[in-house]
């Protein structure tokens, strides 16, 4: 997750396990074919278990058999060859280290998406089926206690060394370990060990035994070998030791220049073991992928229009319809595109923390959302007003709850708002006619009136002690321009907004502490709603725990029931429920002031790129540093046209 700016749906910080969001659709521009397959069968018998599959599909059937030979979003003839000219995919604009999973440095962005490789990737044309990358068969135990991998008997280490359980146990035993960083912990958390059954099987014993487990934890476990930094004595270094060491792994490509932090490169390996397997055919088709790192996004876009590396996604609306245009998109040598993808758009809100007294009366926080004026940060109209937890999917809320909903919110009636059992959220909307935002602040003066908060002479808004209104906006140095008119209309009502900008580091630590009022977060966007994600978001024990990520401090015995209800669902239908329950306890709540969501990518490329005929249901652009779930589709399938 991560604090948003004002131009994008988000730039900041991430835990939550998805990929920056993209602005939203420009008129006139074109967008993508669609995608490449219809989507898989919902609820047709659960999930495979207890015998040897080539896949492991969450819910029904893997969309591919298992005598597939490629992905439909991927040329299996794709040509090989040229350079991808790239730029830093977030803030970061240097490079210290090569180790990804250690807490102190920064890693280069590339390494983790062409050097490492996992044991399953996930489908990008369904929303849960893991198929084998490093693993050519997988057995999942019937209850759902352990995960069993063969591995691939061609896959090598590009030392030449085959890759065997013992190096996937080491990999984990890493991982999982102290010193690792606490994210990469925590999400190897729900194994309690790796065990070599075999030289080429490897088994995970889950302590938390659902399918969310066993997809965080088998599609994000990087594989490397036994022999990186090996001290001259032959036994390891230390895991929070290894710095400089190139990783040694088994994907397609090496490193194979650095320049002081700033630019690294990498070549393809023309001998990678995998590149027919159908997993990885029509993939990795740059001989060269380049990364060279900006200081600001405004460097960036010029350096871009100069030719300095290929693609530049656009994360504001207000660049993307000023500064990607001029007379090289006119005379075609760059490419304005709209991508489309089906991926779930979690919900961007500004969150309240309810530890705050000024917040813990619903009906303040109701007001506040009246506040919001959408249009006012819609004025490229590219947006979508954020109604949900899940926006842009089927697991929103929708209608009246059904009988799935109602077993699992009818028992905490009492605790909850009812609306929770009426239609589903709606934010405020301005846009009806020009008095409209007028109409929601009358209304949210009403609701803070009834509360205890009254105007005072001195034109503040204060409660029975006297007590000024005022709450304070946290941003990591970001473009404000949101909060500022925020503040604008606030202050209409006799509430001040204080907005404070600080450096990165000092925010993300006062986020860990819990020590904000509000601030701007982006729950991430995925193809499936996890269970463990949101716990960490929702769930009562992750309110007191700093460094989770419970901003708003929600401690709620419904919330906790349905949260064990996603977690334990083995269908779709149990999963949708369960998402949709969460979604209306939530929503009707207030403990956000929900903002907007795009659901489509917006970038500009030079022409210079043959693609495949389809695109994926499921991809993001730009490979970010943290390990990203969704494929980078562009940077992975694409390839060079010939001249």
């Amino acid at each position: 997750m991560r604090s948003g700016d004002s131009g994008a749906p988000d730039a900041g910080r991430r835990r939550f396990h998805g990929s920056l969001l993209a602005g939203g659709l420009v008129a006139g521009l074109p967008a993508l074919a669609a995608p490449a397959t219809p989507a898989a069968p919902a609820d047709d018998g659960g999930p495979v278990t207890g015998q040897w599959v080539h896949a492991y599909a969450a819910f029904g059937k893997p969309l591919y058999p298992a005598d597939f030979k490629h992905f439909g979003y991927v040329n299996p003839d794709a040509p090989k060859g040229g350079t991808l000219y790239l730029c830093g995919p977030d803030r970061r604009t240097s490079f210290d280290k090569y180790n990804y999973f250690t807490l102190k440095g920064n890693p280069p962005a590339g390494v983790m998406h062409f050097m490492h490789e996992p044991l399953v990737v996930r489908g990008a044309d369904e929303p849960m089926t893991m198929y084998g990358v490093l693993a050519e068969s997988l057995f999942v135990a019937p209850d759902r206690s352990s995960v069993t991998f063969r591995l691939h008997p061609k896959a090598r280490f590009t030392n030449g060394d085959p890759v065997l359980a013992a190096d996937v146990k080491f990999s984990f035993d890493c991982l999982a370990g102290p010193k690792a960083s606490p994210d990469w912990q925590n999400m190897m958390s729900p194994v309690s060990a790796a065990v070599v059954l075999e030289e080429r099987t490897v088994r995970l014993d889950f302590k938390d035994r659902t399918n969310d487990a066993i997809f965080k934890v088998s599609t994000f476990l990087q594989v490397f070998s036994r022999k990186w930094a090996l001290l001259p004595d032959g036994k390891p270094k230390p895991f929070d030791e290894i710095v400089a060491e190139y990783p040694l792994t088994s994907g397609p490509y090496a490193i194979a220049r650095v320049e002081g932090g700033r630019r690294i490169e990498f070549q393809r390996n023309p001998d990678y073991w995998g590149r027919d397997i159908p997993t990885r055919r029509g993939m990795f088709n740059f001989d060269r992928v380049v990364y060279r790192l900006y200081q600001d996004e405004d460097v960036a876009v010029e350096a871009f229009k100069a030719g300095e590396f290929d693609i530049l996604r656009a994360y504001s609306a207000r660049v993307f319809a000023r500064q990607h245009k001029g007379p090289k998109w006119n005379d075609g040598r760059i490419v304005k595109e709209v991508l489309a993808t089906e991926t779930v758009e979690a919900l961007q809100s500004y969150h309240l923390n309810v530890r705050r007294p000024v917040f813990q009366d619903i009906r303040v926080r109701q007001a506040l959302g009246l506040t919001w004026d959408f249009e006012l940060s819609n004025r490229y109209k590219t947006f979508k007003q954020a109604d949900s937890l899940f926006n842009n999917s089927e697991f929103a809320a929708a209608g009246l709850p059904g009988p799935g909903e109602l077993a699992l919110l009818e028992p905490y009636r009492a605790e909850l708002p009812k609306e929770v059992f009426g239609p589903p959220y709606q934010a405020p909307r301005t846009s009806a006619d020009p008095n409209q935002l007028r109409r929601n602040l009358l209304q949210a003066r009403s609701l803070l009136e009834a509360a205890g908060w009254k105007l005072a002479p001195d034109g503040k808004l204060r409660n029975a002690q006297g007590q000024a209104f005022e709450f304070e906006y946290l941003g990591p140095g970001e473009n404000t321009v949101r909060e500022t008119e925020w503040a604008r209309t606030l202050e209409k009502l006799g509430i001040t907004l204080k907005i404070r900008k600080v450096d990165y580091a000092l925010f993300s630590r006062r986020l860990e502490e819990y020590d904000f009022d509000t601030t701007t977060i982006v729950e991430g966007h995925y193809t499936m709603p996890s269970a463990q994600d949101y716990m960490r978001l929702y769930s009562s024990a992750s309110a007191d725990q700093k460094g989770n990520d419970n901003y708003r401090g929600v401690k709620s015995k419904a919330v906790d029931h349905i949260l064990k209800a996603m977690s334990e669902a083995t269908s779709m239908n149990a999963l949708r429920d369960a998402c949709r329950a969460l979604d209306r306890v939530v929503m009707w709540n207030h403990w956000q002031v929900p903002q907007l969501y795009a659901a489509n990518i917006q970038l500009s490329h030079w022409n210079k790129f043959g693609k495949p005929a389809k695109a994926p249901r499921y991809f993001t652009v730009g490979v970010t540093i943290d390990i990203e779930p969704q494929l980078a589709w562009p940077e992975l399938a694409w390839w060079i046209k010939k001249a």
